[in-house]
């Protein structure tokens, strides 16, 4: 889930930069320190947007920055367990496929996709359905819920997301349009009798 949120950080300004101590030189600092990093408490910091209030500065032994606590504002993006999410698939590999959904990609496992037995093309980048004929590739749209969260602050791209499909109202988005066609001529063909 998006967030605008209100957080405190300290950032070192270079002595280059100390004659003029700006909101916008504080945000461009800011940018560059958190922007993508990931935070167990707000998720992954998509990006800083305004900054509110520069503290004093202060002057630490052996550093040659001063360091200002800085009040800001920034867009987060917090995978919540439970929240149905759309994205797209980034990458299919023989145990599943990998879905962007925000600023992080999500695990959707073969067995999470589907009823059906799914088998890899790799030379497709696809997973497809003997029985149905469905299969899932790199650029199909998807909606899953998140069922896992692993959040690594250290190495942002190890965080691992686990998604799954296998629920009403959930998988690749041509599959349910398929599907709501199917109960909509069901519908209508019960009430013609």
């Amino acid at each position: 889930m998006y967030k605008r949120v209100r957080l405190r950080d300290t950032v070192e300004v270079p002595p280059r930069h100390l004659a003029e101590v700006t909101p916008d030189l504080v945000k461009k600092l800011l940018q560059d320190k958190l922007e993508g990093r990931m935070d167990e408490d707000v998720g992954s910091v998509v990006s800083v947007i305004e900054v509110q209030d520069i503290g004093d500065g202060a002057v630490l032994p052996g550093e040659e920055g001063v360091f200002f606590e800085a009040e800001f504002d920034a867009l987060t993006y917090d995978p919540q367990m439970q929240e149905v999410v759309d994205g797209e698939v980034v990458e299919v590999v023989n145990f599943g496929a990998f879905v962007g959904i925000g600023p992080v990609d999500g695990l959707l496992h073969v067995s999470q996709i589907s009823d059906e037995y799914l088998a890899y093309d790799e030379e497709g980048q696809a997973l497809a359905s003997r029985e149905s004929n469905e299969t899932l590739a790199v650029g199909d749209a998807v909606r899953a819920r998140i069922v896992t969260k692993s959040i690594d602050e250290r190495n942002p791209r190890d965080s691992k997301i686990g998604l799954t499909a296998k629920q009403v109202g959930l998988g690749k988005h041509g599959w349910l349009e398929t599907e709501r066609e199917k109960r909509a001529a069901q519908q209508a063909e019960a009430g013609e009798s």
